[in-house]
């Protein structure tokens, strides 16, 4: 916009500056001498004023070479500003770029950031189903040896019933030929004897049921089977003793009662620990599903943290490329502003 005022004094300096320089005064150049102010119209008009006091001795004596360092000039000029001009267009799409590279760097680090508490969040779980497997593992070997400990002493309580139901046949093979000899003795003694028979056979059935026996009580049994195999001899060779020996045979009776009741109580512990066996072999099949479900869980979040590891090494590397693009603007950037701000070069 050309200012106001402009003096014919000031289109002169100027005209005379370029001449000085050996350049050629036209309107543009005497314009931008002029600081790029004043009228193309008031310029021409006070240029051939000038020219005609002057009477052109001054525009005759300009040379083809100051004719050409004019258009040079020129040149430069619109050079220079078709240069400012593309640079402040390069200078609004970088920052506009600028700007759109810093959201998107913003948004991949906000994704960087989630997917980083998503992957420590998953080696937490993944720490914490390590631990409950290897509780649950423990647990397991736990469950496994007791339940082989009881099913050793079931081996056990079996074998030892086996041998009860031999030495209760036993024991009745014996009582059977004790009750052989005396039976010419069965006529005065009837109701008591059957009475004792009766009971003694109630007390043979209960012996099925037992279900273990120390070795002591077994070497305690044999001594009382032997004593029984003399009693028996002496029934036999010594009839006028007989009812000593039907007392004493009532003696080992009662022993043989409080035997029955404590193979009772062992038979009512033999079907306690049963129980406890079936119940641990429910737990171990609880816990050995728990295992498998824990393997498939273990498996499921290192596949997921393979995933997400895949995931962070994509964003990693889409950060450091948009990294390294920022980087490449920022410098065409700073070239822009330095060939912008620097002088044009003096034509000669």
């Amino acid at each position: 916009m050309a200012r106001t005022g402009l003096y014919k004094s000031e289109v002169e300096k100027a005209r005379n500056s370029l001449i000085a320089q050996g350049r050629h005064p036209s309107v543009d150049a005497v314009r931008i001498a002029l600081g790029n102010t004043g009228s193309k119209t008031t310029i021409h008009k006070y240029l051939k004023e000038l020219e005609e006091e002057n009477g052109g001795t001054v525009v005759r004596q300009v040379t083809i070479s100051a004719a050409l360092q004019n258009l040079v000039a020129q040149l430069a000029t619109q050079l220079e500003a078709e240069a400012s001009s593309r640079i402040a267009d390069m200078s609004v799409e970088v920052l506009e770029k600028d700007r759109l590279h810093a959201a998107e760097i913003e948004e991949v680090n906000a994704k960087h950031t989630q997917t980083k508490e998503k992957l420590d969040l998953t080696i937490a779980a993944i720490k914490q189903e390590i631990d409950l497997h290897e509780q649950t593992r423990e647990a397991l070997q736990s469950e496994s040896m007791t339940r082989h400990t009881l099913a050793q002493q079931v081996i056990d309580l079996k074998e030892r019933l086996a041998e009860n139901d031999a030495y209760r046949h036993s024991l009745e093979e014996k009582h059977q030929h004790a009750r052989d000899a005396l039976d010419h003795y069965r006529a005065s003694v009837k109701e008591q004897r059957d009475q004792d028979i009766r009971r003694h056979e109630q007390q043979m059935q209960q012996l099925q049921a037992e279900l273990r026996q120390l070795q002591q009580t077994l070497v305690a049994k044999q001594n009382e089977i032997t004593r029984l195999n003399q009693d028996g001899a002496r029934w036999v060779a010594e009839i006028s003793q007989a009812q000593k020996t039907i007392y004493e045979d009532k003696a080992n009776l009662t022993k043989l009662n409080n035997q029955i009741e404590a193979h009772k109580a062992v038979e009512q512990k033999a079907k306690t620990l049963q129980a406890l066996l079936t119940e641990k072999d429910t737990q171990i099949k609880a816990l050995e599903a728990m295992q498998s479900q824990s393997e498939a869980n273990q498996h499921e979040l290192k596949h997921q943290l393979h995933h997400m590891e895949i995931d962070l090494a994509s964003a990693n590397a889409k950060l450091e490329a948009q990294e390294q693009m920022m980087a490449d603007l920022k410098s065409l950037l700073s070239t822009s502003v330095v060939v912008n701000s620097g002088e044009a070069p003096p034509v000669g």
